[in-house]
C-alpha cells in the first residue's frame, strides 16, 4: 500500500512552520512590503527585525531543519524538509530566518560531511550558530558553468601553502561571507575534463588576493552575485576541505540534495502564484461576468493545477528515496527541470490573469517572475538535467530492456 499520511510528527512540524510564517514572519515583513529597493534607515530596521525573526525561530524550535539533531537541527529527513522548505518558502525571508537558505544550507551539509573536526569548530559551527555566512565559488566566466571538469582557477603547491589563481563569477553571498568554499584545480597532469583535477579550499574572508570587483548586475537588480578575481591568494594545506583532488565529489554531493531543496521553495512560490491567479479570477468582473467564469482563464488555473500537482509528487519521490538512501540522481534531475519550468510558466500566467497590475510592481508577481527565469539554469541548466535524463533512461533500457528504472521505478 502507498500511504501520502504524513506521520503525525510531521504533519505537527508543517503546522507549526505555518503558523509561524502566518502569524509571525509576515505580519512583521508587511510594513516593508515586496520590493527589494528600501531607504537606508528602513533597510536597518528591515534587517534588524530579520535578527529578531531568527531568534523567535531558534525559541520555538524551528532552527536547521535540515540538519541532525547531534549539531543542533531538528533532524529531518528530506520528505519532512520538503514539508518545512515549503512552508517557510510562503515568504521570500521564511528559510532565512530558519537557517535554511542557500547557499548556507548547502555549506552546512558539506563541511558536516567533508570538514575535520577543526574545520567544523572554525566553520560549520559559527553557520550552525547563524553568526556567520558562506558562499560557494566554483563558476566562471571563461568556461562552461555546468561543466566543472573544465575549471580553470589553479593552485600551485609551495611547501606546506598553495598559490591560487583565477577567475570566478555569480558567487552568491559573497559580500557577506566570512569565509568561501573555493573549488581550483590542483592536478596539472591530469587531462581536461577528467574528474579528479580539483580540489575544495576554505577560503577566510576578506583576504589578500581575493578581489570582490563587483556585483553582477541581472535583470533582478543588484543581488549580491560577485565577479571575483583571484591573484596569488596564499592558503594553508590544511585549509583543503575533503581531501586533494575530491573536489568535484565534493561538489556534486553538495549539488544533489540542493538542487531539491530549490525545487521545495519553488513549489512555495508556485502554489502562491496559483492562489493569487484563482483570488483575482474571483475578484475580477469583465464583460458579463468573473474571469473565473471564462474558459480561458479556466484553462490557465487548471493546466497550473495539474502542473504543481506533478511539482509536488516529484519533489515528495525524490525525497523519499534520498531518505532511503537509494540512488536519486535521475529523478532530483527531473523534478529540478520540471519544477523550474512549471513555476515560471505558473507565474506566467497569474501575471496574465492580472493584467498590466501583475506587470506592475504593486504585485509581488514581477520579482517573482525575475527570480524565476533564474531557476532554469541555476545547479544546471534544463539542457544538462534533459542530456543526463536521457542518458540514464537509454542506459536503463539498455542494461535491463525497460525503461522503468528511468521513470522513478515505481510499482505500476
Amino acid at each position: 500500500m502507498i500511504d501520502f499520511t504524513l506521520a503525525p510528527e510531521h504533519e505537527a512540524v508543517r503546522q507549526k512552520v505555518r503558523d509561524f510564517v502566518d502569524n509571525v514572519i509576515k505580519p512583521a515583513m508587511e510594513p516593508y512590503g515586496h520590493r527589494d529597493n528600501m531607504a537606508p534607515e528602513m533597510h536597518s530596521a528591515y534587517v534588524k527585525d530579520l535578527i529578531e525573526l531568527r531568534h523567535k525561530a531558534v525559541e520555538a524550535g524551528l532552527w536547521l531543519p535540515h540538519m541532525p539533531k547531534e549539531v543542533g537541527g531538528m533532524g529531518l529527513g528530506h520528505v519532512a524538509l520538503a514539508m518545512v522548505q515549503a512552508e517557510a518558502a510562503k515568504t521570500r525571508v521564511g528559510p532565512w530566518v530558519f537557517n535554511c537558505n542557500a547557499p548556507d544550507e548547502g555549506n552546512m551539509h558539506t563541511l558536516h560531511h567533508w570538514a575535520t573536526d577543526e574545520q567544523k569548530e572554525k566553520y560549520l559551527k559559527p553557520l550552525l550558530k547563524g553568526t556567520s555566512s558562506s558562499c560557494f565559488a566554483m563558476t566562471e566566466p571563461e568556461v562552461a558553468g555546468s561543466d566543472p571538469t573544465l575549471i580553470q582557477t589553479h593552485a600551485i603547491k609551495d611547501g606546506d601553502e598553495w598559490i591560487i589563481n583565477g577567475h570566478k563569477w555569480f558567487i552568491s553571498g559573497a559580500r557577506r561571507a566570512k569565509f568561501a568554499i573555493l573549488i581550483a584545480r590542483t592536478e596539472m597532469d591530469v587531462p581536461p575534463g577528467s574528474r579528479g583535477a580539483n580540489t575544495a579550499f576554505l577560503i577566510d574572508l576578506p583576504t589578500k588576493g581575493w578581489n570582490d570587483v563587483r556585483e553582477v548586475e541581472t535583470m533582478h537588480g543588484s543581488t549580491g552575485h560577485s565577479e571575483i578575481v583571484i591573484e596569488d591568494l596564499r592558503v594553508h594545506d590544511s585549509q583543503i576541505l575533503g581531501g586533494r583532488g575530491n573536489g568535484h565529489r565534493l561538489g556534486q554531493y553538495r549539488l544533489g540534495p540542493a538542487r531539491l531543496a530549490h525545487c521545495m521553495r519553488w513549489v512555495a512560490q508556485a502554489e502562491t502564484a496559483l492562489d493569487m491567479m484563482v483570488d483575482r479570477s474571483l475578484n475580477r468582473y469583465s464583460h458579463g461576468s468573473l474571469l473565473a467564469e471564462k474558459q480561458g482563464v479556466q484553462w490557465m488555473i487548471a493546466d497550473s493545477a495539474m502542473e504543481l500537482y506533478q511539482c509536488k509528487l516529484m519533489i515528495l519521490h525524490a525525497a523519499y528515496k534520498i531518505d532511503k538512501g537509494e540512488d536519486f540522481r535521475t529523478e532530483v534531475s527531473m523534478a529540478k527541470h520540471f519544477v523550474a519550468n512549471s513555476l515560471n510558466r505558473i507565474i506566467d500566467r497569474a501575471i496574465q490573469v492580472h493584467g498590466a497590475l501583475g506587470y506592475s510592481t504593486d504585485t509581488p508577481l514581477a520579482s517573482m517572475m525575475q527570480n524565476a527565469r533564474w531557476a532554469r539554469f541555476a545547479d544546471g541548466a534544463d539542457e544538462i538535467h534533459q542530456m543526463r535524463i536521457a542518458e540514464n533512461t537509454i542506459k536503463a533500457y539498455t542494461d535491463n530492456g525497460t525503461t522503468r528504472k528511468a521513470t522513478g521505478d515505481l510499482p505500476l
